[in-house]
């Protein structure tokens, strides 16, 4: 079993989570903005029916695995290893919106540590060496480095990827302060059997099998007016 975080790594974890982190998650709704501006979302139940379906379905079947993984082959530091599981994940970026927003997130976390100045040469290196490294590739690199343990990461991840979604939420549908604190209360409670789940779950089941999320993306790419790039 993992270890829990130390204080300092607590600190770090929830500087990697934080809204605060200039990656420009706030920039992408995944296909929740195609939902809403269909009427599938529209009020703060139906949010948080798509919301935890995302979560449920791909989070805890695709990318958090995945995430999981990643973390493991850094903390061998088998480049190798990153490299696939790096490309494995691009490969399940089934838009091309979609797609774009792990490459652009990516770089911006490559570039802030980078720029941070306190990380060593040798750890800078294999980061930069990569090639397209996508967002989960990076936050494993830097939580594995942090001594984040794989369970905390997997949550702190989770659950800023779970803020970003209420975000839109409150933005577009729009939602008031209260029902977005309800979803984060609501769909928070589920983080931790996401999970034990993402961390047990075999490589062969691995999917990022979910259809209507796929159509959200493609038709948010041609819709006529919208706030968010994915």
């Amino acid at each position: 079993m993992d270890n829990p975080c130390s204080n300092l790594s607590l600190s770090r974890l929830l500087q990697l989570a934080s809204p605060m982190l200039p990656v420009g998650a706030y920039s992408y709704s995944q296909g929740l903005e195609w939902a809403i501006e269909s009427g599938d979302v529209k009020d703060l139940n139906s949010a948080m029916v798509w919301i935890g379906d995302v979560l449920n379905s791909y989070q805890r079947s695709f990318e958090l695995p995945i995430l999981h993984r990643l973390y493991q082959a850094w903390q061998h530091q088998n480049m190798d290893e990153v490299s696939a599981w790096n490309d494995f994940y691009l490969a399940g970026r089934d838009t091309s919106e979609a797609l774009a927003e792990m490459h652009q997130m990516g770089y911006s976390l490559c570039r802030l540590l980078n720029d941070l100045q306190s990380l060593p040469a040798d750890f800078l290196q294999k980061l930069n060496h990569l090639n397209q490294p996508a967002f989960p590739t990076v936050y494993a690199a830097i939580a594995q480095y942090w001594e984040i343990s794989a369970r905390d990461m997997l949550h702190g991840y989770s659950w800023g990827w779970l803020e970003n979604q209420v975000s839109a939420a409150m933005k577009t549908v729009p939602l008031g302060q209260v029902a977005g604190q309800k979803i984060l209360l609501a769909l928070g409670a589920r983080l931790p059997q996401v999970v034990a789940d993402a961390l047990t779950l075999p490589e062969e089941k691995i999917s990022n099998f979910n259809p209507l999320l796929s159509i959200a993306g493609c038709l948010h790419e041609t819709q006529y007016t919208r706030l968010f790039r994915s």
